[in-house]
């Protein structure tokens, strides 16, 4: 089924169409939103949360774009609008607890485990993965999209609906933070 084809019949109502549209796009949309809020869980809650907006706003989708690159948009969203929400509900903990009428949250720190990083590989993938967390949000999007997904440049600037130029601005000022970010971590590595 092609893209217009399948556009057309979820356009329609069909469960059929929305059937092959998760089957054709769920790998995409779930390593998209688990490069981005890096938690499994909400990731998969995230990915089901990107299909049913799709199969909800399908009528709104003027065909401007590749149905990927529509669906590449909505992922990203999701996923950063979850990531401000919870930075905006960990900021209001924290303001509860500084004038006493919070709980006292335990500073758990979660493990991070992407499908596709090998067992040996673990330890330094969480140290990069809390480094891209900490990168600006456009610059942790274009990487996240170029490096894990490997999507192109021009493809990334399809979806961010930037230019091809500005995409490499980006990536060239992520990779500069990842190194000051990393600096310490395999300078102390290195000692060993």
């Amino acid at each position: 089924m092609t893209d217009q084809q399948l556009i057309a019949e979820l356009k329609s109502g069909s469960e059929q169409a929305f059937s092959v549209l998760v089957q054709t796009y769920q790998n995409m949309v779930f390593n998209t939103v688990l490069g981005i809020v890096q938690q499994f869980e909400e990731a998969e809650d995230l990915a089901q949360e990107v299909f049913i907006q799709v199969y909800q706003s399908i009528n709104g989708f003027r065909g401007e774009s590749k149905l990927s690159t529509w669906i590449y948009r909505i992922s990203i969203t999701k996923s950063l609008d979850f990531e401000r929400s919870k930075k905006a509900k960990k900021r209001f903990a924290l303001l509860k607890n500084m004038i006493g009428i919070g709980e006292q949250e335990e500073n758990t720190v979660v493990e991070f485990h992407h499908p596709g990083i090998a067992l040996d590989k673990k330890e330094e993938a969480i140290v990069l993965f809390k480094a891209i967390k900490k990168l600006p949000e456009n610059q942790r999007v274009a990487f996240v999209l170029i490096k894990t997904e490997g999507l192109t440049y021009n493809t990334v600037a399809q979806i961010l609906n930037v230019s091809e130029k500005a995409v490499e601005g980006l990536m060239h000022r992520a990779k500069e933070n990842l190194r000051k970010f990393l600096a310490d971590y395999y300078s102390d590595k290195n000692k060993i």
